[in-house]
């Protein structure tokens, strides 16, 4: 039977083939790719001189503050090395549950955001066995029992273990606990920061706010026309790599020949969270953190990935709620992605939109197989804990998200436009209020000067009703 054909005029053009269509959403791939340019240009922090010296100030206060903290309690090493990591830890800088991070936006709340990782044990030159104990601990996490320490760290620690009910020997109240280490850290961040609000000092940053987060304690602070968040999380800092983890250097990575050996598994830390989904043990687990190394391995992902990364990132964060999905998901599903594809295809930068769609397909595949293995610890499940309630609303929020992906990037781009000049407005705002202070204190230095220097002396202040900023000093006869 023969079918007939349509007229001519109907066929589509082949002067333009429409190669470059995204198949689920039919939007050209050249306009996602410039939604993501569009939005990695205000997502973009451009340091000057002026925020690079007030980025540095804030820098400088938060580890004067950690080291009144260390003479004030003389718990934290000496000569401590901290982890500083761009983003703060709801922005995928951690393998922190997402759920327990507290609400904080850029734009209404901050300029920039930070995580800074303070041992509070520095495990770097001890020649005993230090005891992880994984026995009765999901996958990526562990309990750490300091029977084996040396006295001196048993009297500074020793009120911040616990015991556990299966044991009654000598050893059951040496586990170092995560809860109680934070509760310990948040307390005295909070007493030293009441001491420099009661004692303020020109020039310094002002705190705005200190706030706990689970076991996180965030700082909000101003550094002249800077908002910064600084989220501080203690841990315990290993040299060396774990033995749970000794496969992974073996395997065939993107990053071998750039990385040398010692960068990639020079250490490793215990974040003080416990397993997921309410299934662990808050006194006593930690969880490993390999973000030592992944500092090193962002330096090997190609820019085009990373921008889809940021982008992905912000579309993520219009789902909101629920949060079992976070950006230390997405940044996962990218490491294995860089393992999986060719680096020449993943530099070119006209594949971003690409990259921008797979992410969105990976995260869905792997929330509906809820599966999303750790990269470093691959029998370690990121989503075993998520619920088929919570599987079923998210794969809803995503699917429409990956339906129309235009659409949520330009809302993101609309979000970061609001956020670049929300921030703009508190700097100006910022800046009044600085000058005003500033002239305030050149006032009253105007009048203590005029005190000292006519001790016994009439002075009168007089104020001109049509100026009233300018006041006029008067002593004896004479004005100034």
């Amino acid at each position: 039977m023969a079918y007939p054909t349509g007229p001519t005029s109907a066929r589509p053009s082949a002067a333009r083939p429409l190669t470059d269509l995204d198949f689920r959403s039919a939007i050209r791939i050249e306009e996602i790719n410039k939604l993501i340019q569009e939005l990695g240009k205000y997502e973009a922090r451009d340091y000057g001189d002026q925020l690079a010296l007030e980025v540095h100030s804030a820098k400088d206060f938060i580890f004067s503050m950690l080291g009144l903290v260390q003479k004030e309690d003389h718990r934290l090493p000496i000569t401590n090395e901290y982890l500083l990591l761009s983003g703060g830890a709801r922005e995928g800088a951690l393998d922190m549950d997402p759920y327990n991070l507290g609400d904080y936006a850029w734009g209404p709340d901050y300029d920039l955001d930070f995580t800074l990782l303070v041992p509070a044990l520095k495990l770097h030159d001890r020649n005993q066995p230090i005891a992880l104990d994984m026995r009765n601990c999901d996958a990526g996490h562990t309990w750490l029992n300091l029977h084996l320490f040396d006295s001196d760290t048993l009297a500074r620690w020793g009120e911040l273990c616990c015991a556990t009910d299966t044991m009654t020997d000598a050893e059951s109240g040496l586990y170092f606990s995560p809860t109680k280490v934070a509760n310990w850290f948040f307390s005295m961040v909070a007493t030293v920061i009441e001491e420099t609000r009661n004692n303020p000092r020109r020039g310094l940053p002002r705190v705005e706010r200190v706030e706990r987060n689970g076991s996180i304690t965030t700082l909000l602070l101003t550094a002249g026309t800077c908002r910064v968040l600084y989220d501080l999380v203690p841990v315990v800092s290993f040299r060396g790599w774990p033995a749970v983890a000794q496969a992974w250097p073996t395997w065939s990575h993107f990053w071998d020949g750039k990385v040398t050996e010692e960068a990639a598994i020079g250490g490793f830390y215990l974040l003080p969270a416990c397993s997921r989904g309410g299934r662990g043990d808050e006194e006593r687990e930690w969880r490993l953190c390999f973000s030592r190394t992944e500092v090193q391995l962002k330096k090997c992902i190609p820019a085009p990935l990373l921008q889809a990364f940021q982008a992905c990132k912000a579309v993520l964060r219009l789902l909101s709620q629920p949060r079992a999905l976070g950006p230390y998901h997405l940044w996962t599903l990218m490491l294995w992605a860089c393992d999986r594809l060719p680096i020449s295809f993943l530099w070119q930068e006209e594949n971003a939109a690409h990259f921008f769609l797979g992410l969105l397909d990976e995260l869905l595949h792997c929330l509906i197989n809820r599966s999303c293995p750790n990269y470093f610890l691959p029998h370690c499940n990121l989503l075993k804990h998520v619920q088929d309630t919570m599987v079923l609303l998210l794969a809803r929020k995503l699917s429409g998200a990956r339906a129309e992906p235009a659409e949520h990037l330009q809302t993101a781009v609309e979000q970061a436009k609001a956020a670049v000049k929300l921030g703009q407005g508190k700097a100006g705002q910022a800046t009044e209020e600085g000058e005003g202070e500033e002239e305030k204190s050149r006032l009253a230095e105007k009048i203590q000067q005029l005190v000292t220097e006519n001790q016994g002396k009439s002075i009168s202040v007089y104020l001109n009703p049509e100026d009233v900023s300018k006041p006029h000093f008067r002593v004896n006869q004479k004005f100034f």
